[in-house]
């Protein structure tokens, strides 16, 4: 790899690896180690075509989410395991008011089934399109659909705050909260 290529490289690190370890926190349902792990894959599957790629994060993301599928995929009949402690926060800005509701959030992503926090995530977290939320998870969009609706009625159940009207109402920032989950 060339010097300007390598360069180019750490530079992404630095600035972007705090919102894709973030993402991978999200998509390991709060696993830090294999969130790290997740993004440390993506990152050397980056870095081999680094010169060849246009499009830098949309590369590492889409590396992280087909990993983490193929994840599932492979652990398909393991149990699930959540987490007392929430992953560390990558900014200061995060702290502040609605800690509550953010902590609540968080446990009750992990308590969703692979599949609904893979949806949850990409759909609202990343606010990606139904499509391609079903051509990264490989299942119809009718799937993604239902999927969601019933991980976001159960998320509604876990963390009652967030309720059939949203938070938006209630003056709350929606900025912690997946992007439509009033409906």
């Amino acid at each position: 790899m060339k010097a300007s290529n390598h360069d180019g490289f750490r530079e992404f690190v630095a600035m972007r690896s705090t919102a894709l370890l973030r993402l991978a926190v999200l998509l390991t349902g709060g696993d830090r180690h294999a969130a790290e792990d997740l993004l440390q894959i993506a990152l050397m599957k980056a870095y081999g075509r680094w010169a060849h790629i246009e499009q830098h994060e949309a590369y590492v993301r889409q590396v992280m989410y087909r990993q983490q599928v193929n994840r599932w995929r492979l652990r398909r009949h393991s149990a699930e395991t959540t987490v007392p402690v929430l992953p560390e926060s990558g900014t200061d800005a995060d702290a502040g008011a609605d800690t509550e509701l953010r902590i609540a959030l968080w446990a009750a992503l992990g308590r969703l089934s692979k599949r609904q926090r893979a949806v949850v995530v990409l759909r609202y977290f990343e606010d990606l399109p139904e499509g391609e939320v079903a051509a990264l998870l490989g299942c119809p969009v009718g799937t993604v659909r239902s999927t969601a609706h019933r991980a976001l009625a159960k998320l509604r159940a876990l963390v009652p705050e967030l309720g059939p009207e949203g938070l938006a109402e209630e003056g709350r920032p929606l900025s912690y909260t997946p992007k439509g989950i009033q409906g």
